[in-house]
């Protein structure tokens, strides 16, 4: 390595027009795809030495499979960007692909190895179950006389992680890439809300201030793992994630292991194993974790290692001893320990930061790191090279994280967990249990005390579902019909033939007002925003290609003030673009989404219980679907105004009444008071298990699963939400005129799954006639069907040389579709309309 610092030197130019920070394998392959993008100008800095953070020590797989389709693809180019990297650069990777085997010990643990192969193999990842025998003859030391079922992926692959760097750098260095070893990068410069330069140690060495460096440049890349989250901060850029500590052993040489044995993964017993140089090494995913240096990591941290731990790894090693007896008296080589950085959903960061413009991070890898570098670094580098990402990334986007998850309480608390989750059973609606109540309605102990168990999004804890009196208030988790089924089943029936209560107070709400407060949302929104004030429009907020940024309502109260509501886990992501999109402008918005209760009253008798508690006009002629109003509800304490919007994301009459927090309970308990004392009407509690079935009933769409910045409306059915005729351009109208009047060769499609009990969940693929036409987005129970009702992005195949066919009715009704899941083809029947209400007419009613 020495070598190869006195090669590069370590002068430093006074700019670039990309700057790099962090010598790891993320920051070699986003440099090195970056100038395969043609961008040569750019400068990757080290502190210390190349893989000398965390590269260094990872275990080297390269597996492909993934928990959804997004990570998949990524992880997929990494695998095929490592198998021909060594004869493009002459740099050894050490990649060989033995294949790797997960193992299960339980049903559902089988089921979920399943569902995961179906997903893969709608991207061509090729899998195979494998019976015990043939599994004893590739891994003969295991035991198997426990274990229910096998999955051998033959392409899966491990390498050097310090070879596979230094081919990144070689290939980046041959095209231009400037790297610097060996200084370390103090500050972050900013200019009117985008980085400007980069700061750093004088190229002589040392850290003195007057020696310091300046680097012009426009953009930068955070590359540098568990040092992250400290120099982001510098600048008011939120990057939530915490080093653990992360063990492996490595015993010594082992009869019956070889350069073919494949990776075996175990994680019913939180570990996995892969052979090295004719040993064993065996990794760990315990269920808690050590956090490691809350306040920083040191700047000189280089190559280091940390302190045995056998009283913390000892009970996890007896259970990968469980599965390979022959550890129980195999000497060990190596005890490590050193560190990792995770984040508190166990997924990494990408993409340009909320907060400040230019200022890109890949970071909080979670001991995936090298089998997602080569994806990383491809993404990225489109992102920077065009300015927007490649692909749905929604699942890695920075835009995720929340300001409260920076706090070093909560992440301490909630990183311990998350890391031991990777091995974890991956449960649909699983529900973490560290590091809660971040954030609370106005109306939490009132819904507590009417029986909600709580979920957890974006902080908020939510009502999923309520519990009968006497019912144990804990999930009970399976891929089935789960212990809240029927519990949600008549929260469903409330809305759908009575009324019930949401708390909806976690919606983020932003109010704009100024002078170009309307020519900004006008812009924005795909639909028109000028209209009269008391009006809730529902929109999309499009980038330049059409693909939908944002899915939300813009209320219009007065000339120049409006009200923009907008899903929990999108907050700082829409909050970002409409800030970017006020810049310079005559405009001045706030964030009030914690100051705001929100009651959703909803369901066909949700007329009669509102005119219990309000004398406002509530008939379809004074109050229409879509009205904005400022109404009086009666409290005991006296009249109290509500803002009340007719919106509803279930599919019957409802409400939204947005009450300032102070006032929430008293509005809370009109309702409940009235309904106590109304003959034949009661108001049922309803918690968002059952919003989700009752919006996919209605085949309403979810940001983030069903659209996403590369679905356009067109393409996902929202066409009708578009304002062709309105005089104000909006952003992406050109690309969605130009799509306008072509055939829709892709379409959001529903679906109703033919199997009285089996659910899909996402990432299921979708088959016409035996042929690979799409994927499931989102799925959920139907009580009204009595079916799992699903979407998905369904695609007519043509022959390469033919012009693209549109989906339509006809050929949908045409074809025999089914939707795998868990290896199983299961027939189910498309539908361009909804299946509940086609016509959309119960909203109105």
């Amino acid at each position: 390595m020495a070598t190869a610092r006195e090669t590069v030197g370590r002068s430093l130019p006074d700019q670039a027009e990309v700057v790099v920070i962090g010598g790891g394998v993320v920051g070699c392959a986003i440099a090195y795809h970056l100038v395969r993008r043609g961008i040569r100008d750019v400068l990757l800095l080290e502190q210390n030495q190349l893989t000398s953070g965390t590269t260094w020590h990872a275990a080297g797989l390269a597996a492909q499979l993934k928990a959804t389709y997004s990570l998949t693809k990524l992880a997929t180019y990494s695998v095929r960007l490592f198998e021909a990297l060594e004869d493009e650069t002459g740099q050894a990777t050490g990649f060989r692909a033995p294949g790797s085997i997960s193992v299960a010990a339980d049903a559902e643990r089988w089921d979920e190895i399943l569902r995961g192969a179906s997903m893969g193999a709608s991207m061509g990842v090729e899998s195979r179950q494998i019976d015990m025998d043939e599994l004893s003859e590739m891994w003969p030391l295991i035991r198997t006389d426990d274990l229910v079922g096998a999955l051998y992926l033959p392409d899966d692959g491990m390498v050097s992680p310090v070879d596979v760097t230094m081919a990144l750098a070689k290939g980046a260095r041959a095209h231009g890439c400037r790297i610097v070893e060996g200084v370390a990068v103090t500050g972050l410069e900013t200019r009117n809300g985008a980085i400007c330069g980069v700061r750093t140690e004088s190229a002589n060495g040392g850290a003195d201030e007057a020696a310091d460096h300046l680097i012009e440049t426009e953009t930068v890349v955070l590359a540098t793992g568990m040092w992250t989250r400290h120099l982001a901060a510098q600048i008011g850029v939120n990057v939530p994630l915490q080093a653990c500590e992360h063990f492996y052993v490595v015993t010594e040489p082992l009869d019956g292991v070889n350069a073919t044995t494949p990776i075996m993964r175990d994680p019913g017993n939180f570990s996995y194993f892969k052979e090295e140089t004719g040993k064993l090494m065996v990794g760990f995913f315990e269920p808690e974790a050590k956090v490691w240096r809350l306040g920083g990591v040191p700047r000189d941290f280089s190559f280091g290692t940390l302190d045995e731990d056998w009283d913390h790894v000892g009970p996890v090693f007896e259970r990968s001893c469980h599965r390979v007896p022959a550890l129980e008296d195999c000497g060990v080589q190596l005890f490590f320990n050193g560190p990792e950085s995770f984040t508190p959903d166990g997924v990494y960061y990408l993409g340009e930061a909320p907060e400040v413009d230019g200022c890109f991070v890949a970071a909080g890898f979670n001991s995936v790191g090298i089998q997602s570098a080569g994806g990383a670094g491809w993404v990225l580098a489109d992102w920077i090279a065009d300015r927007h990402p490649p692909m749905d990334l929604s699942a890695v986007d920075i835009r995720r994280a929340m300001p409260f998850q920076a706090d070093e309480g909560y992440l301490a608390e909630r990183i311990s967990e998350s890391l031991g989750l990777l091995y974890a059973m991956h449960w649909p609606f699983f529900q973490y249990t560290s590091a809660r109540g971040q954030r609370r309605s106005a109306l939490h102990d009132a819904m507590d005390a009417a029986g909600a168990v709580f979920g957890e999004t974006a902080g908020w804890e939510r009502a999923n579902w309520f519990a009968e009196p006497g019912q144990e208030r804990e999930y009970r988790y399976s891929y089935g019909k789960q212990n809240w089924f029927d519990n949600a089943g008549r929260e469903c029936d409330a809305v759908r033939n009575g009324v019930a209560l949401f708390d909806q107070s976690s919606f983020a709400k932003f109010t704009v007002h100024g002078p170009d407060a309307l020519d900004v949302l006008d812009t924005l929104s795909v639909a028109s925003v000028d209209v009269p004030a008391g009006r809730a429009v529902y929109t999309q907020w499009c980038n330049e290609r059409g693909g939908i940024e944002a899915d939300l309502t813009v209320t219009r109260l007065g000339g120049h003030e409006f009200w923009v509501v907008t899903s929990a886990a999108s907050q700082t992501r829409d909050w970002a673009w409409l800030r970017r999109a006020c810049r310079g402008r005559d405009v001045e918005i706030a964030d009030v989404t914690d100051e705001w209760a929100v009651l959703g009253l909803m369901g066909s008798q949700a007329r009669d219980m509102l005119s219990r508690i309000t004398d406002a006009p509530l008939d379809n002629e004074s109050f229409g679907f879509g009205t904005a109003r400022h109404i009086d509800i009666a409290t005991p304490a006296g009249p109290t105004p509500v803002l009340a919007v007719r919106m509803s994301y279930v599919g019957e009459l409802g409400w939204e009444l947005y009450v300032p927090n102070a006032q929430a309970v008293a509005v809370y308990e009109a309702l409940r008071d009235a309904a106590e004392t109304a003959d034949g009407l009661e108001l049922a509690h309803a918690g968002y298990h059952a919003m989700n079935t009752l919006r996919l009933e209605c085949g309403y769409r979810h940001w983030g699963h069903d659209i996403s910045d590369e679905d356009t409306p067109l393409e996902s059915g929202l066409g009708f939400a578009i304002a062709w005729d309105k005089p104000r351009d909006f952003i992406g109208r050109a690309a969605l005129e130009a799509q306008r009047h072509q055939p829709r060769t892709r379409r959001l499609v529903q679906f109703r799954l033919e199997d009285p009990d089996l659910i899909a969940y996402h990432d299921e693929p979708i088959r016409r006639d035996g042929e690979l036409v799409g994927r499931v987005t989102s799925a959920m129970w139907s009580y009204t069907e009595d079916r799992c009702l699903a979407m998905g992005y369904v695609t007519h195949p043509t022959a390469a040389d033919s012009e693209p066919q549109p989906v339509t009715k006809s050929w949908l009704e045409a074809g025999k579709f089914d939707i795998e899941i868990a290896g199983r083809r299961i027939a189910a029947t498309p539908s361009i309309r909804s299946f509940y209400d086609p016509t959309n007419q119960r909203v109105r009613m």
